[in-house]
């Protein structure tokens, strides 16, 4: 899911404690962000909005401090190991990641299927664990994918948490687009959704992300009761019938939120 990359030059830009200088060389590391391969030092400057000049600056800043590398081709850049130095302390220092780990563990040996946890972020949820089954491919394992709050099970129950204003927020700012011919796109079946989510105390996706594919979400609310993550469970249509994957892994992951709760 794309993701909004910050403005260097925004309005954040007037307040005497913002150094624009580093917010530019965030900018750098978050091109790469949805980017298919590596990328010269032309798309860097379009993506970033800077200069060729300040681009290669602080490419070959970032070069000298690891964070980026030369393409085996030599035609690009692209992020290198210091990279995932930082997502390893993100994910080691969150302390619901911390709390949570163990306790996805021992669900993912109780369901049998892919467990994982997501961060909410307003329009994305973004994994931060995930423990995945035989079925999934590559980029749907890896820690950091996103995907629409709007169309996940764990977003629907996220969402039925929230203020209606927010959730109207949501939707008012969300694109909409299907991932799949199943993806829901009208703002009031999402609603409906959420509404359903709300009663039961969880979410049931069916097809929203991939074909063939069944998720279950419950949230996980911070100690003032505001979502901040959530559980999802996902199995295949072709193993389950919906209520019997309901039925039996619902309490099992409503379970496991409460302990994340009380860890």
């Amino acid at each position: 899911m794309q993701r909004k990359n910050h403005d260097p030059d925004g309005p954040q830009a007037e307040n005497a404690l913002f150094v624009q200088s580093l917010a530019r060389g965030m900018s750098v590391l978050e091109a790469f962000h949805d980017a298919d391969g590596a990328l010269s030092l032309g798309q860097i400057a379009t993506r970033t909005g800077l200069t060729r000049s300040a681009a290669q600056r602080l490419v070959h800043t970032f070069r000298t401090l690891g964070y980026l590398t030369l393409a085996e081709d030599g035609r690009g850049f692209r992020l290198d190991l210091p990279i995932l130095d930082l997502t390893h302390d993100y994910l080691r220092l969150n302390p619901l990641v911390r709390r949570a780990s163990p306790i996805l563990l021992d669900l993912r040996r109780n369901v049998r299927e892919r467990v994982d946890l997501s961060l909410f972020d307003g329009q994305r949820m973004v994994y931060a664990a995930r423990m995945q089954s035989k079925r999934e491919t590559f980029f749907a394992t890896l820690v950091g994918n996103s995907v629409p709050t709007t169309c996940t099970s764990g977003g629907w129950a996220v969402m039925a948490m929230l203020p209606p204003t927010e959730v109207d927020q949501i939707l008012d700012e969300a694109s909409l687009r299907p991932l799949t011919p199943r993806t829901l796109t009208d703002p009031q079946a999402i609603r409906d959704q959420v509404a359903l989510a709300r009663e039961a105390g969880h979410a049931l996706a069916l097809e929203q992300i991939l074909m063939g594919e069944v998720a279950l979400g419950v949230a996980i609310p911070d100690a003032s009761g505001r979502p901040i993550a959530a559980i999802h469970i996902a199995g295949s249509l072709s193993e389950w019938d919906p209520e019997e994957f309901r039925r039996r892994n619902a309490p099992l992951a409503a379970e496991a939120v409460r302990s994340i709760m009380s860890a």
